[in-house]
């Protein structure tokens, strides 16, 4: 996951995710979207594809890009831990400002 994370982290590769998410692409067309180069789009498709993100599928003389889901599977996972213990601070926050609300219109009636 690591591997991944370090991947998505230059902007370039994250918008090329963000652009497969719509659906596969050829590196002519995701040069073409993002106005970049072949050659740039296809360093940065190679290191995608080192770090599982995406995957090729030859079509004639074109290489087809899309996105591998078991990547973003397993982030959802190790991300859902996180979510959990979030949403419990956010429920005992919630609860605290209700509690100092009550105390506050309890103050003002005095």
């Amino acid at each position: 996951m690591l591997t991944m994370l370090s991947a998505l982290a230059e902007p370039n590769r994250l918008h090329i995710v963000e652009l497969l998410r719509d659906g596969p692409c050829s590196v002519g067309e995701i040069a073409e979207r993002l106005g970049m180069r072949q050659p740039q789009v296809s360093k940065h498709l190679r290191v995608l594809s080192d770090a599982g993100v995406v995957e090729a599928h030859p079509v004639a003389q074109q290489r087809i890009y899309q996105l591998r889901p078991q990547p973003f599977q397993e982030l959802d996972a190790w991300l859902e831990s996180y979510r959990r213990i979030w949403d419990a601070r956010f429920d005992r926050l919630e609860e605290y400002l209700r509690d100092e609300q009550h105390r506050q219109q309890q103050r003002e009636q005095e």
